[in-house]
């Protein structure tokens, strides 16, 4: 399979060395490809003759835009991983990880952590984006196990039941967030507003680490599950036929999901339409196998997401648009069109 579909992959991974090296050269401060090759050649432990050039280059990269970059690519690709499973749970190419609650879940765990904290006080800006961060995670946790027994019954999982569920709770934490924004101040409210847009700004090591761990241990499980995924397309009834362990494989899927996307959302705040657009586009242009269309969209997703972070950066630079922005304009219109094409 993968032999088959090789020119694919290293197609994908060029665009994906593409969006890293642009992302790591380009911003306020233009660094040459030489540095940059210097630099990384250097923290590898080799020797490169030192220069201005080159201090200063080793010091935006290292602190800033390697961070920021690794940050990108991992939301990007657990994003996308995530929103294949979800589409393959609910046997819809429309479907989005946030139909479980976890996004809701994890813009509400932030709203608590904002607000309350301004309310209580404040919190040590030390502590607070990691707080915000755990807030965030364990919301998104919280809704999705809320979700997930709702949609128990009788021993099994009703994967429509757990889809009801999840819009409820969702619309349910979006009052809660409503009622935060209400009490919050104008401070704490443009915090709240610019989380809830997505940024990677303000990357650094101790808050990707984590992230990088999630994404690295979904990207591997995933591909794992790839067969029963495809059988599970045909139904579940005939999975089952096929000896595949369909409520293990549910219970599996709502929890990776939950895991990657809280963990994304909780690192870099709410990025919409990277885990519907590019699970569907793939469908369109790989078709359906899971053993290609997981990877693809690891690759893809991450590409997608240090693009949009690139235009994020430069449109408007020095200022810089929140990610949300620039994800929901590449998405929507290209939903529109697919749209638009499937009707003539």
């Amino acid at each position: 399979m993968l032999k088959s579909n090789s020119r694919l992959f290293v197609l994908l991974g060029m665009l994906l060395a593409l969006a890293l090296v642009l992302s790591l050269a380009l911003g306020p401060v233009s660094i040459a490809l030489q540095n940059i090759a210097n630099v990384l050649w250097r923290s590898l432990g080799f020797t490169v003759v030192s220069t201005p050039a080159l201090e200063q280059a080793q010091l935006i990269i290292s602190q800033v835009r390697l961070p920021r970059a690794l940050l990108g690519l991992s939301v990007g690709a657990v994003l996308a991983l995530s929103g294949v499973a979800m589409q393959g749970l609910f046997r819809n190419p429309l479907a989005d990880p946030g139909l479980i609650g976890v996004s809701s879940g994890a813009a509400l765990g932030a709203a608590v952590a904002i607000v309350g904290g301004a309310l209580l006080g404040g919190i040590d800006e030390a502590w607070s984006p990691y707080i915000l961060s755990l807030c965030a995670f364990a919301g998104g946790l919280v809704i999705t196990a809320l979700v997930y027994r709702l949609g128990r019954r009788d021993g099994q999982t009703h994967v429509a039941t757990m889809l009801l569920a999840g819009i409820a709770l969702a619309a349910l934490a979006g009052a809660a967030i409503g009622l935060f924004t209400y009490l919050a101040d104008d401070a704490t409210l443009r915090t709240l507003t610019f989380w809830n847009l997505g940024s990677l700004n303000g990357a650094s090591y101790a808050r990707l680490w984590p992230l990088l761990l999630i994404t690295m241990a979904v990207a591997l499980w995933l591909p794992r599950r790839a067969k029963a995924l495809n059988a599970l397309l045909l139904g579940e009834s005939e999975a089952r036929h096929l000896g595949f362990a369909v409520e293990k494989l549910k219970r599996e899927l709502v929890f990776c999901t939950a895991l990657g996307v809280g963990a994304a959302v909780a690192a870099a705040g709410m990025i919409g339409f990277i885990g519907l657009v590019v699970p569907h586009v793939l469908r369109l242009a790989v078709g359906p196998d899971h053993r290609v269309l997981l990877p693809a969209a690891a690759l893809v997703g991450a590409s997608l997401l240090l693009f949009a972070d690139l235009a994020a950066r430069l449109t408007l630079a020095p200022a810089e648009l929140p990610i949300g922005i620039v994800t929901a304009l590449i998405g929507a219109p290209f939903f529109l069109y697919l749209l638009l094409k499937s009707r003539f």
